[in-house]
């Protein structure tokens, strides 16, 4: 959430940053700012307003002269004060000198704003933001220290999480960065530099990036590069400069009408791309080096605690399944939200699998970092090379779905499960719990799961219709079983996110224990009634569905009757064997889901009050 642009160099600031910051809309956000300065006429400009990145556009530049060989833009997520004009980023010091853009919270700015206010600070806007840049412009004012050395001192002094970029308009040779617990990477040019969340906005520029750690800081100069040290004590440090795999391909629409669309249609090839290299169906083999190193704590695990957040969450019941099912070790999913606070039981003994699209998700590393100190070994799945979560894990894999740009994940949580079924297979092969006639049907059938999802994607023209049936309800009722009660979950959750339309997922077996007094002639049920698993016992909630004049749109096996004679709408899926069933039946309810909210009008990639990345608890 927020999204942070800088440059400095020899180009125009302006189509830099703006464009930047259209890269980042898929953060999620609800105001937009940019700040320019022109070293010939010595002029800082900002513009801020409440709204989108075209709001700011437009309004900017009938406001201010944009040119400009420095700038910093900003799209904020409203955490402290509501979203308007004055909240928005940037920020100015009391003096007009410092200018700032922030990610994240300060925890203690109430006490700090009362300190800066008994010295003279007077505050305009409700942000802890504002409260920060004239706490570096104390320090300046106090310590008669530089900027860099101004924010190395009042970082000490704040709690929380940032990622920040701050420059003095009397010295607009360097814009100094520094992050804790909110991603930030410096893009390397030739006499150029810029700044971002992630590497999004400069991939056209430049291929080169550094990615600061956590608790690092860095003054980037246009003449002598970047310096980057340790906030907590200063002390210098060697950055290592990245070459970027990012592509400007991935990042575009490509002719869809919106990214979750494309991200959708993506799935074939990010499934392909998640397995590839690891699945080696000839030799019968799993190889995944993450695994590979560490297989002894793996096979000697007591039990498996999975941590997630939202569709990783998802991902992570469906792998409760398929660990315990093929290899035969207890598993427990556990929100990171809740695992953080509620004093848990961890052992040394323990594989904790920390599970996030972004690796950013703050209460996923909070849940990482508390998991280490209890002993317990832990495992990160996630899909953005160099996050926080890849560096901060014992070991892990990357999903290989590439940028996933808008907000409801859809090829993220297919890839997650992807990974997660190739560590259970290899380890149910380690333990011998599983027999090598299974075992290798289980590694052709995987290797052809992307086709399976192309077929289901064929279906796209009747899921349209059946989305213009029902765009108008109210409420909706997703229900499934076994392997495909968590993709009932995800199904709810993505149409909750972008259509607005309350609706609820449950064990299909839970119906009749309070769900069945919702169901009426106005109320549409999404049943997971596939071949494999619970087949008879789903059909018989489905007569229950048809008996009290509920709308039954069936998610059902290429060539079934049975689902067909009841339901008012089947969707078919190809068959596949019942471990891998959440891999094409969670197609048809992400299209669903997709359909219904662009009849709706609704701003499908950047739903409402949510952002892409949760940073912040």
């Amino acid at each position: 959430m927020c999204g942070i642009v800088g440059y400095i160099g020899y180009r125009e600031a302006y189509p830099i940053v703006l464009k930047g910051l259209k890269r980042l809309e898929y953060r999620g956000y609800d105001s937009a700012g940019i700040a320019l300065f022109n070293d010939e006429d010595k002029e800082l400009k900002i513009s801020k307003t409440k709204g989108k990145v075209a709001d700011l556009q437009a309004r900017l530049e009938n406001e201010i002269d944009t040119s400009g060989t420095l700038g910093l833009g900003h799209t904020r997520w409203a955490t402290h004060g509501v979203p308007n004009d004055v909240n928005s980023h940037p920020h100015v010091s009391n003096s007009g000198n410092l200018v700032i853009i922030h990610n994240g919270i300060i925890e203690n700015y109430e006490t700090l704003k009362k300190e800066l206010t008994s010295r003279g600070y007077t505050f305009t806007s409700d942000t802890d933001t504002e409260v920060l840049v004239n706490l570096i412009e104390d320090v300046i004012k106090k310590e008669k220290v530089k900027l860099g050395k101004a924010v190395q001192i009042a970082l000490n002094q704040t709690v929380g999480a940032y990622a920040i970029a701050v420059f003095d308009k009397n010295k607009p040779n360097e814009i100094v960065v520094a992050r804790l617990g909110s991603p930030l990477a410096i893009g390397v040019g030739k006499e150029e530099y810029f700044i971002a969340s992630d590497a999004s906005p400069f991939i056209e520029f430049t291929n080169n990036a550094i990615y600061l750690e956590d608790g690092e800081m860095a003054v980037v100069r246009r003449e002598k590069g970047v310096k980057v040290r340790k906030i907590k004590d200063d002390s210098l440090v060697d950055p290592y400069i990245q070459e970027l795999q990012l592509n400007l391909d991935q990042i575009e629409k490509n002719g869809f009408d919106h990214f979750m669309l494309k991200e959708i249609y993506e799935q074939p090839s990010a499934i392909t791309d998640t397995y590839r290299g690891r699945l080696l169906v000839d030799d019968g083999i799993i190889r995944m080096a993450g695994v590979d190193d560490n297989l002894e704590r793996f096979l000697n695990a007591k039990r498996i605690v999975i941590v997630a957040c939202g569709t990783s969450w998802h991902a992570g019941l469906v792998a409760e399944y398929i660990f315990e099912d093929l290899a035969r070790i207890p598993v427990e999913v556990e929100y990171a939200s809740e695992f953080r606070y509620r004093n848990p039981i961890i052992n040394s003994d323990d594989v904790v699998i920390a599970i996030s699209q972004s690796g950013e998700t703050a209460d996923t590393m909070a849940a990482i970092k508390l998991a280490k100190e209890k002993g317990a070994f832990v495992f990160g799945v996630c899909n953005v090379v160099g996050s926080s979560i890849s560096r901060e894990t014992n070991a892990g894999a990357y999903t290989h779905a590439g940028p996933e740009i808008g907000v409801a994940s859809t090829k993220a949580f297919t890839t997650q499960i992807t990974v997660l079924t190739l560590i259970a297979l290899k380890l149910a092969k380690a333990k011998g719990s599983i027999s090598n006639t299974d075992f290798h049907m289980h590694l052709r059938e995987l290797e052809t799961i992307p086709g399976k999802i192309e077929i289901a994607l064929n279906s796209n023209e009747h899921i349209k219709k059946i989305a213009f049936k029902y765009k108008d309800v109210r409420n909706c009722l997703y229900l499934g079983r076994g392997f495909n009660f968590p993709v009932a979950l995800e199904g709810a959750l993505k149409l909750k996110e972008i259509s607005y339309i309350h609706a609820e997922g449950y064990p299909a077996a839970e119906m009749k224990h309070g769900p069945i007094a919702l169901i009426d002639e106005e109320m549409p049920v999404v049943v997971i009634a596939t071949r494999k698993g619970h087949y008879e016992k789903v059909v018989s909630n489905i007569q229950e569905i048809k008996s009290r004049q509920g709308k039954i749109i069936g998610i059902v096996t290429e060539g079934d009757t049975s689902v067909r004679d009841l339901a008012d709408f089947v969707i078919e899926v190809p068959d596949t064997i019942e471990a891998l069933t959440p891999l094409v039946t969670t197609i048809p309810l992400q299209l669903l889901s997709y359909h219904i909210a662009v009849m709706l009008g609704k701003n499908v990639d950047q739903p409402r009050n949510l952002a892409k990345s949760v940073t912040v608890e």
